[in-house]
């Protein structure tokens, strides 16, 4: 019986390689864990607390964002809005991934949303489009984020003066470039300018104009709308 390549499935081997995709740039990311461990240490977070948010959370945007709120009495509600506005871009993210995700039982949709990051999102969603059906390769990609960022963490609370400013060494990019490079995919018709040109400009123009971190918010739902209104066309590969 021949088997169903088509078939959407989550196994060991797809998690394997998703991890072996990712570990290229989980490197870089222990770089980026250390910065907050570093960060979080001067802000006067105990050990314990920044282990655990990077353990949970796993988000450095909103992380960082912490850092800046962080004060006795915690504001709670600030915290909150901050990390919905930051991260608002992972509703749309992850309702991408809907028809490889909608076959899987729901804890198993959890456990893989919980690891989604930009990059391995990037990764996984161009593999999908190219055949992929395995979603073990988001799961793996976002294990090795994980790992490489807690670690990275922990690294930064151990040696106190380590990486201040990761930018001057160009590392604030490197998800940035990787990011890219994943969407266009080597075909340039797969890479609808129209949304992200208008999801640039309006990020651009609210972190100019708006309160911090809106921007994130405003470049994810313009972007989306504009792929949402765009004709079908604009949606084809050019493949046969």
């Amino acid at each position: 019986m021949k088997k169903d390549k088509n078939k959407i499935k989550l196994d060991m081997a797809g998690t394997w390689r998703g991890i072996l995709m990712m570990l290229p740039l989980a490197a870089f990311t222990v770089a980026f864990g250390l910065a907050f461990g570093v960060a979080a240490s001067h802000e006067g977070v105990t050990h314990w607390e920044a282990m655990l948010m990077s353990v949970l959370v796993f988000a450095a945007p909103s992380q960082f964002a912490a850092l800046e709120l962080w004060q006795t009495p915690l504001p709670m509600l600030a915290l909150a809005a901050t990390t919905l506005t930051i991260h608002t871009r992972h509703v749309l993210m992850s309702a991408s991934l809907y028809p490889w995700l909608k076959a899987l039982p729901l804890r198993q949709q959890f456990a893989v949303i919980f690891m989604l990051t930009d990059s391995n999102w990037a990764m996984a969603l161009g593999e999908y489009h190219r055949g992929e059906r395995n979603i073990g390769i988001l799961l793996g990609g976002g294990i090795a984020l994980w790992a490489a960022w807690v670690a990275g963490t922990g690294l930064g609370l151990a040696f106190g003066g380590g990486i201040n400013q990761p930018e001057r060494f160009g590392l604030d990019v490197i998800m940035l470039c990787f990011l890219l490079v994943i969407v266009i995919g080597g075909n340039p018709k797969a890479l609808m300018i129209l949304p992200w040109l208008a999801a640039a400009i309006s990020a651009l123009l609210a972190y100019w104009w708006l309160p911090p971190y809106l921007h994130v918010m405003v470049g994810a739902l313009t972007g989306g709308m504009v792929a949402i209104l765009l004709p079908k066309r604009w949606y084809k590969t050019g493949t046969s």
